[in-house]
């Protein structure tokens, strides 16, 4: 379906004022090209007489990409106009970015505009599509989000829709994925005090409310999860106040029942004090978002759901803080999984994966076509790959293959990890259990040792383990994101399913 929103038909929207408009220009392929101007921009241009052109022919040097100039008074209907830069058109899928620059171009291009116009208090913004509907709006609705829900003084809130000629689908389903994003930065960066096991779990309950009849959601108490034996979570939540929470969200999108799920599961520290093994207290503000796992899972369910994907998906998302108490777990102490394998904890901040051990282990029941487990896992992976990528362990080419499909589609990357057994030797050598939750060489290979860890747990064909510790913040790596708390790699997942939907 397409909607003509072009000055000409303004009337079909009389009530609303028009003030903030964001248009995209090309880079010239050559010295003797002349401007290069999107569909919208040069019909925008053609209704002021080439008023545009001229402007940017004589307000400086041509627009680089991600650069931005603002024009005041071309148009009645938008004293405000962001013309900004796309690059240069053409081959658009990167081989060796491993993304497509189209879309990022887009992205971020879009989401300088927007931001520039709610500097000066534009309260309404049209966006040029730029040729890719979804990209853009992904640009606008992620490039604007702020968390400021806490302070007195807050950033003017900027409503957006699509200028000129532009598939509302695509537009839309921008809106959805930037959204779904949007609402795991959110989860992501509320202090530890706002948003406890119980209120995440409430929180995702009811973002899910208006497709109560398409998703189950079940708030796992304590006596629950001690029923289930699952005595590694339980372990990790005992040195808390906080009573732990395991969220199980159903969501039955396809038509047939029957239909092996897809299992999502998310590492869901509220708050990682490090326990008895204690972090420095520099920096530890930012495990809030230690539960980044499960507010991308989550978030990525809560958006499955919005955009009716025909599949069916299950996330798990065991929640609870890791603090120091004289209950908390000790250096030396073993305790026994879901599975019956044993660990020996040699160190509290290693806390993550003996909760995922134990959720695995119930992704299992399911019998899911595949299982996906995300989690802030190690600073190892920080080192490793730094915030280019989230780092994917897997058992599975079919799943990786599907995975990095997705994240080139979304410019929010994954890149393959080795799961060797020279890696699982380090954590099953262990002096007093089955296992140790750390590798017996602590400096070497964290993120692989703590991969091969999970695999303990994993008897299904497609297992993938994203580590996302890397990617968790964002200072000013991506463009259209602003600092903070990074919701990453929520998109990925969602295109994955998505794919994964049309899929016979």
């Amino acid at each position: 379906m397409y909607l003509e929103l072009g000055v000409k038909h303004i009337a079909l929207w009389d009530s609303v004022q028009y003030d903030g408009l964001v248009l995209g220009v090309y880079e010239k392929q050559s010295d003797n090209d002349g401007i290069h101007l999107t569909e919208a921009a040069a019909a925008f241009d053609r209704s002021i007489s080439g008023k545009l052109s001229e402007m940017l022919s004589i307000s400086g040097p041509p627009l680089k990409k991600g650069k931005s100039r603002i024009f005041y008074g071309l148009h009645q209907d938008f004293p405000s106009a962001v013309v900004v830069g796309l690059g240069k058109s053409g081959t658009c899928v990167c081989g060796k970015e491993n993304w497509n620059n189209c879309k990022e171009n887009i992205r971020a291009a879009v989401s300088v505009g927007c931001r520039q116009l709610q500097d000066l208090e534009v309260a309404h913004v049209e966006v040029d599509p730029c040729g890719d509907g979804q990209s853009a709006a992904e640009g606008a609705v992620l490039g604007l989000f702020e968390y400021d829900e806490l302070k007195t003084k807050k950033k003017v809130r900027v409503t957006t829709q699509p200028y000129g000629s532009v598939d509302s689908a695509a537009w839309q389903k921008g809106v959805l994925y930037g959204d779904g994003q949007n609402l795991a930065r959110q989860l992501m960066e509320a202090p530890a005090n706002h948003i406890t096991p119980t209120v995440f779990a409430n929180s995702i309950e009811q973002k899910l409310s208006p497709f109560a009849h398409k998703v189950a959601v079940h708030k796992r108490p304590q006596s629950w999860i001690e029923s289930e034996q699952m005595g590694a979570f339980l372990s990790v939540s005992k040195g808390s106040e906080e009573p732990p929470i395991f969220l199980e969200l159903h969501y039955k999108g396809s038509l047939d029942s029957a239909q092996p799920p897809l299992v999502l599961v998310g590492k869901g520290i509220t708050f990682d004090s490090g326990g008895i093994s204690l972090k420095p207290s520099s920096g530890m503000d930012a495990m809030r978002a230690d539960m980044g796992g499960a507010a991308t899972v989550c978030s990525a369910i809560v958006t499955a759901a919005a955009l009716k994907l025909p599949i069916n998906i299950i996330g798990l998302a065991p929640l609870c803080e890791n603090m120091p108490s004289g209950k908390a777990n000790k250096p030396g102490d073993v305790v026994r999984a879901k599975n019956g394998k044993t660990i020996q904890i040699d160190n509290t901040d290693a806390e993550g994966r003996l909760i995922l051990a134990d959720a695995l282990c119930y992704a299992h029941s399911f019998k899911p076509r595949a299982i996906i487990n995300a989690a802030t896992l190690t600073g190892a992976i920080d080192v490793a790959l730094g915030s280019a990528a989230a780092g994917v362990f897997t058992n599975s080419d079919w799943l990786w293959e599907r995975l990095h499909k997705a994240s080139i589609v979304t410019g929010d990357r994954v890149w393959r990890m080795p799961l060797f057994q020279h890696y699982t030797k380090q954590i099953t050598e262990s002096a007093l259990a089955d296992l140790n939750n750390i590798g017996k060489y602590s400096r070497s290979g964290g993120a692989c040792t703590a991969a091969a860890f999970l695999r303990e747990f994993v008897t299904a064909d497609h297992w993938a383990h994203l580590d996302i510790a890397g990617v968790m913040t964002n200072k000013d790596e991506v463009p259209y994101l602003r600092k903070g708390m990074s919701g990453r790699p929520t998109r990925t997942l969602v295109e994955f399913a998505a794919g994964l939907a049309s899929e016979p």
